[in-house]
């Protein structure tokens, strides 16, 4: 979808169309996805983030005050919404009571043990920089840091991942 088709469809679900916030929502799924499973690292936490960030940006779509920074908004409250469900979870869950992976990609595999290795901060900026694609000084304000704190995170996050990959023979 090109960014002028993006805009006009933010501008319909301002005036409370819900065929086009649909549409801007199943467009930006997959980011949704992937920046709540780097945070939480669990599917069921990460679709009720998403859930509730989709009713927050459907209630709250007439503050966003200019339409191409839609996606950057969206993701500033998703991330919200995966801090709450993560802080609330304080509860200990049995590792027995997951089934293994049946037919999973290796590569997918090794690359979430890899990253679920990496503390959050990192995990969370290496998602928005290499998964989502959003520059060092979006991620910035996404994230409300500075950006050499975001460039820091990158180096140590990469460094990690080497020292990862290195130590467990996974290159």
């Amino acid at each position: 979808m090109q960014n002028k088709e993006t805009v006009n469809l933010i501008k319909k679900a301002k005036r409370r169309d819900a065929d086009a916030f649909t549409e801007l929502m199943q467009f930006y799924m997959k980011d949704l996805y992937r920046v709540a499973l780097a945070i939480l690292m669990n599917d069921e936490d990460a679709a009720d983030a998403i859930q509730d960030t989709i009713l927050v940006c459907w209630e709250k779509l007439n503050t966003l005050r200019q339409e191409q920074y839609f996606k950057t908004w969206m993701t500033r409250i998703l991330i919200n919404k995966c801090y709450a469900i993560r802080d609330k979870a304080l509860h200990v869950v049995d590792l027995a009571t997951y089934d293994e992976p049946i037919a999973e990609d290796r590569y997918n595999l090794e690359y979430k043990e890899a990253l679920s290795s990496l503390d959050e901060k990192y995990r969370s900026v290496l998602t928005l920089f290499y998964s989502e694609g959003y520059h060092i000084d979006e991620i910035s304000a996404i994230l409300k840091i500075p950006q050499s704190t975001v460039k820091t995170r990158l180096k140590r996050g990469r460094e990690k991942l080497a020292w990862y990959y290195r130590e467990y023979g996974k290159e």
